[in-house]
């Protein structure tokens, strides 16, 4: 990334040194961090359920929930052209801190916590529902992001595995059970994913939605 410091930074040069520069711009280009993808894995969003209609429901709740983990503005009736959009979007846990995929979260790790998807997944915030609950299609994304972050050798829990129901495109093993209350706090810590960064430098979890698919990557520095 290249940034230009004009005035400021010359007022901090001596005259003779700018005099030479000859020029009325100091260019300053900061070293790039270059980091490495150590796991990578992608869903698509037509194939959540057999039923078009239900499917269309889990989509959009996959796609609402990854606009809110983007920090979108939170709503009971979402601007769903934004939400459909496609994207990518990062961010980067430390050494020591914890990713979970709602705020109710255990004890041990709220000294850690620093990122969530930031949602509860119900119709105040404009969770759709196929009939039984709100936020249908959740679990599938949570389980995504666990099997790769598995992968990726980060340090991980699941209270609650979602073998009860199939999770197309990713593996029994890796399914997880989500659910989140606002209103009964610390009941829903079973239903949640945990993921703490145990290596010794940041890590970087990237998601991208085109063609109607998911990708998530981890990434380290090199």
């Amino acid at each position: 990334m290249k940034f230009v410091k004009t005035i400021q930074l010359m007022a901090l040069l001596p005259w003779p040194l700018i005099s030479l520069l000859g020029v009325n711009e100091v260019s300053l280009i900061s070293p790039q961090i270059e980091s490495k993808i150590v796991a990578q894995r992608e869903m698509s969003l037509n194939n959540r359920q057999p039923n078009s209609w239900v499917n269309e429901v889990f989509k959009d709740n996959i796609l609402l929930n990854l606009a809110y983990l983007r920090n979108i503005e939170h709503s009971n009736q979402p601007n769903w052209d934004e939400v459909r959009q496609d994207f990518s979007y990062e961010f980067s846990i430390d050494p020591g801190q914890t990713f979970a995929f709602h705020d109710d979260v255990y004890e041990k790790y709220q000294p850690s916590l620093v990122k969530t998807t930031n949602a509860h997944f119900n119709a105040t915030e404009g969770f759709r529902s196929s009939g039984y609950l709100y936020g249908d299609g959740v679990c599938h994304l949570a389980s995504l992001i666990y099997w790769v972050a598995k992968e990726a050798g980060l340090e991980t829990e699941v209270p609650t595995n979602h073998n009860f129901a199939n999770i197309p495109d990713v593996p029994k093993e890796y399914g997880v059970s989500i659910y989140s209350n606002p209103y009964s706090k610390g009941a829903n810590s079973r239903q949640n994913l945990y993921i703490t960064n145990n290596k010794g430098k940041p890590v970087t979890f990237k998601f991208e939605y085109q063609n109607d698919k998911v990708k998530i990557s981890i990434m380290e520095q090199n």
